[in-house]
């Protein structure tokens, strides 16, 4: 079980992305969205000032380093809020989140086969995976460059981390759940819905950062 992804929503991505590859290292694997009426994706090497000659409008911005797979997406908080967070699971995790969900009916939704989305109805929602042969790809890059914590306020730490822990049958203390190798902390101070996301600590080659 490994937390590999997570999805933000901010006003400010263009600044958002330009953090994580400026100070963080991530590279931009594409940038994703529309021109008129057409979809179009341009990878790395194409400026901001030339997609907005073209009339380019952001849907989400794609970045990566070592096993982190970040996406950011244009929204109405300026600092970034928390969509969903993406999970790599074993087969038999896998089917246990999920009929652990649906004993607590909560929603479940499959995409086209490639991806589930479950609602925790605590304001974020989780994007869970059976092995999979590009995930492995990207797993294998752990050593590299992992995620190490994930701290997120919220109004409601310790509802927002049970309801996380108990979908994977976890222990929670405090707010904090350890999934894998990371170690995920729910603050106080944050808003409603969404948490915020308020810091991240990576380990490089075992080197915490």
């Amino acid at each position: 079980m490994q937390i590999f992804h997570y999805h933000l929503v901010s006003s400010k991505v263009r600044q958002l992305e330009s953090r994580y590859v400026g100070k963080l290292g991530f590279n931009l694997v594409a940038r994703y969205g529309r021109i008129g009426e057409d979809t179009v994706s341009y990878e790395a090497g194409y400026s901001w000032d030339q997609l907005d000659k073209k009339g380019f409008k952001l849907r989400l911005s794609e970045l990566e380093r070592g096993a982190i797979n970040v996406v950011v997406q244009p929204g109405q908080w300026e600092l970034p809020r928390v969509d969903h967070l993406g999970l790599a699971l074993d087969e038999e995790e896998f089917f246990g989140v999920v009929a652990r969900a649906q004993a607590k009916d909560l929603r479940v939704q499959e995409h086209g086969g490639r991806r589930t989305f479950i609602s925790t109805n605590a304001g974020y929602r989780l994007e869970v995976h059976p092995p999979r042969e590009w995930l492995d790809e990207l797993l294998a890059e752990a050593d590299e460059f992992h995620l190490a914590e994930l701290q997120l306020l919220a109004d409601d730490p310790e509802g927002k981390a049970v309801a996380l822990a108990e979908l994977f049958d976890l222990p929670t203390i405090d707010g904090e759940i350890q999934i894998g190798s990371t170690l995920v902390r729910f603050l106080p101070g944050g808003p409603q819905g969404r948490p915020q996301l308020e810091g991240e600590r990576f380990a490089v080659a075992q080197e915490a950062h």
